[in-house]
């Protein structure tokens, strides 16, 4: 005997397949995202209030020199070669704004969780960073892009501050018509979370 789906039962299992197409598209941009940034990683040597400043100060240094160096990079991979090629500049930089503090630089691949910021979310993952270190790296610390140049200046030192609600939360960061929403990703998210408990 034949059996016959009811109307909701086509209906769920439509919007099951929806949702999972979606999901699935929204996986692809994902990974094409993380594959396409380098993030900034700059951490203070503490929590003390001079230390979070001369971070920030460290920072602006890294940001200036590191503008220069990707202003026309065609690509992910090109940036990467060009960071590659100057992580001593970048070093120098560093040590420039640092006050004698030891700084550490490095590129390479580093995990980073769910981070939201005015205007947007980046998901977890892994992604291609920049780390700058402060002397023994105990303090809050500042992330941001270097790459792509999304129009987003370093941001003042009150608005981290404000926004800073524990160790790793991005500054807020928005720019003149760029939004960056995940509004998928995060349902998605939940979907997942949900089933795991």
């Amino acid at each position: 005997m034949e059996k016959r789906f009811r109307s909701w039962e086509r209906v769920a299992l439509l919007a099951l397949s929806l949702l999972l197409l979606a999901a699935s598209r929204a996986q692809s941009e994902r990974d094409t995202l993380r594959n396409g940034m380098i993030r900034l990683h700059v951490i203070a040597v503490s929590d003390e209030a001079r230390e979070q400043a001369l971070k920030l100060r460290v920072r602006d240094a890294v940001l200036s020199y590191v503008n220069q160096i990707l202003a026309d990079a065609a690509d992910c991979d090109e940036a990467r070669v060009r960071l590659f090629d100057s992580l001593d500049g970048v070093a120098k930089a560093a040590a420039s704004a640092a006050e004698g503090r030891q700084v550490s630089v490095t590129l390479g691949p580093a995990n980073y969780g769910r981070r939201r910021f005015d205007g947007g979310t980046l998901p977890a993952g892994e992604y291609e960073s920049l780390r700058v270190t402060l002397g023994a790296g105990e303090g809050h610390n500042w992330w941001g892009l270097v790459f792509p140049q999304l129009a987003l200046p370093p941001v003042c030192a009150e608005a981290v501050e404000e926004t800073m609600a524990g160790e790793g939360e991005a500054p807020a960061l928005s720019g003149e018509g760029f939004t960056l929403r995940f509004f998928v990703l995060d349902l998605w998210d939940s979907v997942i979370r949900a089933l795991q408990e």
